[in-house]
């Protein structure tokens, strides 16, 4: 049975050869790209709170006025990029178009003058996290159109994934060896992570546009209109991996936001060896990511990412109720790790093919818009996470800097533990009900060659 299409419905895409050594060069942009993020919502703030002398409500409150612009933007982006087309290809150049005044943005915001204000950092962050979106969703939108083969796109992901977890470990390193080994202060160890992105910036994403090519040929596409926005929403397949995105990423943001508090405060657990926990934690993500690459070609994408998201449920479970020694609780958090990484990696994957169900069904390329939307639950996911975990905390009555009853406590315990757990059994039954598996995606391909 074939599926009712557009009778402009678009090609196939050509795959070019995505041996190991390209698709290395092509994830590279992702470790400085995701080793921006971290300190743009950790350490940044800190950094003009002291050296600058802002308040913590007016930092607080231009982040959040920049971040909600940005989340606002990204739809508009990606739709521009989809009617983008050059001999380069659509992604690829958007790449080094916003490279440029990302570096320039991070070395200005990395390295405030003495007498930095308000205005100096909503400029620069403004124009910070618009170059972002314009890297972000050009590298994510561009992995999409790489190939069109559903198991090929799982390894694309998956180095594209294993770089955004390098990105991050290597970033976390950075001020943890400026201070120690270097002697350096906090604040020199901020600004070093700048220094690190800035400089990675241009050589990963010289090496990857110049190793790379990106298919052409595809024709020039209408302006995605908002109606066309809510439309693509409300397809059955991109409003299930929509939710269970913004779903899982709140969890693990909860997680993330809690990290410190948990261990620190339940299980009374050293600070220095909560890092190893945290750093222990990131290299087992890492670790994880071949390992769903290739179960996906054994039972499938959604399969893949239902047994992860019930196995990070699991994992959470056993973190609470196992008495965790040195040895165990690294071992554990290891091992907790794993699953990590499972839903960057595939829901992405999975997006790139309900690309091709979109281009069949409308005869609409909407890849950068249907990356934009992803970016934009990702987004959501990491502002919700720290917003409801804290205003929770809040009203039990946590102490950040003292002692806490046991109602503040069992609250950190259910944040930490049993709201991301019945979240990630939620998304697990979730994604098992997705519809577009291998075979009904070759199908899609299939139909598509036949309308050339």
């Amino acid at each position: 049975m074939t599926l009712a299409a557009a009778p402009d419905a678009l090609p196939v895409r050509s795959i070019p050869s995505t041996g190991t050594a390209r698709l290395a060069l092509f994830a590279s942009p992702a470790v400085p790209i995701a080793a921006l993020a971290i300190p743009l919502m950790a350490y940044l703030p800190t950094l003009y709170a002291t050296r600058a002398g802002l308040s913590l409500g007016t930092v607080g409150a231009i982040f959040l006025l920049v971040r909600l612009i940005d989340i606002a933007l990204d739809p508009i982006i990606g739709a521009i990029m989809d009617r983008g087309h050059t001999r380069f290809g659509r992604f690829r150049p958007w790449l080094v178009v916003g490279m440029v005044p990302l570096t320039l943005s991070v070395w200005m915001l990395f390295n405030p003058p003495q007498n930095a204000g308000a205005a100096y950092l909503t400029a620069w962050l403004s124009l910070a996290y618009v170059a972002y979106s314009i890297c972000y969703l050009a590298h994510l939108s561009w992995g999409a159109a790489l190939s069109s083969n559903y198991d090929a796109r799982s390894r694309i992901f998956g180095w594209w994934q294993a770089g955004t977890l390098v990105g991050s470990i290597v970033v976390l390193a950075t001020p943890i060896l400026a201070e120690g080994a270097f002697h350096r202060s906090h604040e020199a160890g901020i600004q070093a992570m700048g220094w690190l992105v800035a400089g990675l910036l241009p050589v990963t994403v010289g090496l990857a546009v110049l190793a790379v090519a990106e298919p052409t040929g595809a024709p020039r596409q209408p302006l995605a209109r908002p109606l066309d926005y809510l439309k693509l929403m409300l397809r059955p397949t991109v409003a299930r991996l929509l939710t269970a995105d913004l779903m899982i990423g709140t969890a693990i943001g909860m997680n993330s936001s809690l990290f410190f508090f948990y261990f620190g405060f339940v299980k009374a657990t050293p600070l220095l060896e909560v890092t190893v926990l945290l750093f222990l934690n990131l290299c087992g993500s890492l670790c994880g990511t071949p390992l769903w690459s290739w179960l996906t070609g054994r039972i499938g994408k959604h399969r893949a990412a239902a047994w992860a998201f019930f196995f990070y449920a699991i994992s959470l479970l056993v973190i609470a109720w196992m008495p965790l020694g040195l040895v165990m609780a690294r071992i554990v958090l290891f091992l907790a790790g794993l699953t990590l990484s499972a839903g960057p990696l595939l829901l992405r994957s999975m997006m790139a093919d309900a690309g091709d169900e979109e281009r069949l069904l409308s005869g609409q390329d909407r890849t950068g818009l249907i990356s934009a939307l992803f970016s934009g639950t990702n987004k959501l996911g990491l502002a919700l996470a720290p917003g409801l975990t804290f205003l929770t905390l809040g009203m039990a009555g946590f102490q950040a800097g003292g002692h806490n009853t046991p109602l503040a406590l069992g609250a950190l315990q259910s944040l930490y533990i049993f709201a991301p757990a019945l979240i990630g059994f939620a998304t697990a039954w979730l994604i098992r009900g997705h519809k577009l598996t291998a075979e009904r995606h070759g199908a899609i391909l299939v139909e598509l060659e036949q309308r050339l």
